[in-house]
């Protein structure tokens, strides 16, 4: 099954063959020791994408001793790869080559240019309380091991506050005020977690615990405390200017747009978005909407079993290879122990490199009306979360990538082509029928493409200092429309993290501009379902390197 859908690279490979093998395990020497650096010293963040293995024992370092370590390693990798720019290379080469650089570039965008080690004080409540979430993501049952790496980490947050006071010698306000309010939650959700956890713990475990969390919930007090206490005169600029963002488009996500370009994109997309979405509102006059549905069991089920038709709607319309090896996407309610800590990242468990072939979990809240935009969407139908983010989308992405033969492609570079193909997902689906008896949940993927596209401008704005974090919430909550703490939260998030935001609409574009290229260059040689085969495949990679690697192993170029 792995070796038919990798038909393409194969013949790609031998198109491509040269004798620049030397050079060629040069990179993969580096990305291999980058990558295990990397396991390391990545930043923890509540964002499912770019969640990553850690080694046995791993905690969290952000001590001045440790950030100055890798800024070391870093001008090291950068050394090594700028060595390397010279030598020959085939096409399949330069990709893997201008990935590393990616990879290395992504490093320095955290540390130099957002620098939210230096600026968002709430960066440090994920570095302290995330990795904790993260090990107790994957479903029950919760082992003895599992619990023993909770109380490591719980004991190991004091010290990431203490070097949360050491570092933030640029805070900004409006980051102070984001901290605050989780610092306000952690004490009721470490407790509630505490109380979830005690049936599978030993005695020993229950006091290493208790303890373990109190000591923790008072460090937190105490870095509140101290943002209160030194925030006069903070500046309110998140932004992180225009110079920083073009360093991030040009050298992180290899975009060939400029930010104008992209508001004018994201514009043009909003617009239509709306269009579509009130043509399917004048011809669903009448139509009921969706229920929601009766119970957090009902919806699991429905979920569970949507799943199952997606995949033999994938292969009946021939848009994609789904092996058997490849896990399933499901949902089951939080438990005890996860619930209280939900809010700390995204509630979706999408496995690993080490997990390829296990089933992803998705944990869903009991349905209410009072439930934020994303959540209260699948309460309604479960099948635009599971294209999105499960099958064919970011889940079933992520495990064929991970199982590349080539070992670069197997890791994360940037969420531009792993977000673009799951938004992409929705409108190939949209588009071949999956809803074609489900009118209301034609208008969800619409408002869905609503929101993506809206999001470009506000990346844009607030990474350029258009717009303020509050502003960026009332545009959100105003244009899409959702609702008001979705919209802050969503306001939050880019502003910390800008660059990602864009990704969703900007990613989609290219992949239809690509898949647009491919045909007319092709012509009747082109197969829809081996050109998806390769896009899934390569999900890692930006869309820009995908399109001139195909290009050249379909001789199309």
């Amino acid at each position: 099954m792995l070796r038919a859908l990798m038909s393409l690279v194969a013949a790609g490979a031998l198109l491509l063959a040269s004798p620049a093998t030397a050079t060629e395990a040069a990179v993969q020497e580096l990305g291999a020791e980058f990558w295990a650096w990397r396991a390391t010293t990545q930043p923890t963040t509540g964002d499912d994408i770019p969640r990553i293995e850690r080694p046995s024992g791993w905690v969290p370092d952000w001590s001045p001793q440790a950030i100055a370590r890798q800024r070391d390693a870093l001008r090291q990798f950068e050394a090594r790869w700028t060595r390397l720019a010279d030598e020959p290379r085939n096409v399949s080469h330069s990709v893997d080559y201008r990935l590393v650089g990616s990879a290395l570039a992504r490093v320095r965008w955290e540390l130099d240019h957002v620098a939210a080690w230096r600026r968002q004080p709430h960066f440090y409540v994920a570095q302290a309380f995330t990795p904790i979430f993260e090990v107790l993501l994957p479903p029950p049952p919760v082992e003895s091991e599992r619990i023993a790496q909770v109380v490591r980490l719980l004991e190991n947050a004091p010290a990431v506050f203490v070097a949360a006071r050491h570092n933030l010698d640029d805070m900004r306000d409006p980051f102070v005020d984001a901290a605050l309010a989780q610092l306000g939650m952690v004490p009721r959700s470490l407790r509630g977690m505490v109380a979830g956890l005690e049936p599978h713990a030993t005695p020993e475990q229950r006091k290493a615990l208790v303890a373990s969390v109190e000591n923790a919930i008072a460090a937190a007090a105490q870095f509140g405390e101290f943002l209160e206490n030194n925030r006069d005169g903070l500046p309110d600029s998140t932004a992180v200017g225009e110079e920083s963002y073009r360093f991030f488009l040009n050298e992180v996500a290899l975009y060939p747009f400029s930010a104008e370009e992209l508001l004018v994109m994201g514009r043009q997309e909003w617009a239509r978005s709306v269009l579509f979405e009130e043509l399917e509102r004048n011809r669903n006059a009448g139509v009921p909407e969706l229920p929601i549905g009766s119970s957090v069991d009902a919806v699991t089920a429905r979920l569970n079993a949507d799943e199952l038709d997606i995949r033999r709607f994938l292969g009946e319309r021939g848009l994609l290879t789904v092996p058997d090896w490849a896990g399933h996407y499901n949902a089951q309610p939080f438990p005890t122990y996860l619930a209280p800590i939900g809010w700390m990242g995204r509630t979706f468990d999408l496995t690993s490199q080490g997990r390829v072939g296990q089933n992803a979990t998705v944990y869903l809240p009991d349905p209410s009306p009072d439930l934020g935009y994303f959540n209260l969407s699948i309460t309604r139908d479960p099948k635009p979360i599971i294209v999105h983010e499960g099958v064919p989308g970011h889940f079933f992405q992520l495990t064929l990538g991970w199982k590349h033969p080539n070992p670069l492609r197997r890791h994360y570079y940037d969420s531009g082509a792993n977000e673009g193909t799951g938004f992409y997902a929705e409108e190939m689906m949209l588009q071949a029928g999956l809803w074609a008896d489900s009118p209301k949940s034609r208008e969800i993927i619409y408002n869905f493409a609503r929101a993506r596209a809206l999001r470009v401008e506000v990346d844009v704005k607030l990474a350029l200092g258009e717009f303020t974090i509050a502003e960026a919430a009332d545009y959100l909550e105003a244009m899409v429309p959702m609702d008001r703490a979705t919209a802050e939260h969503e306001a939050v998030f880019f502003a910390a993290a800008p660059g990602q935001a864009i990704s969703y609409q900007i990613g989609k574009m290219q992949t239809a501009e690509f898949l647009a290229e491919a045909r007319v260059r092709e012509g009747d040689a082109f197969d829809l379902k081996r050109f998806h085969d390769f896009l899934w495949l390569n999900g890692n990679v930006p869309i820009a390197l995908q399109k001139e690697e195909y290009l050249a192993a379909t001789g199309a170029d």
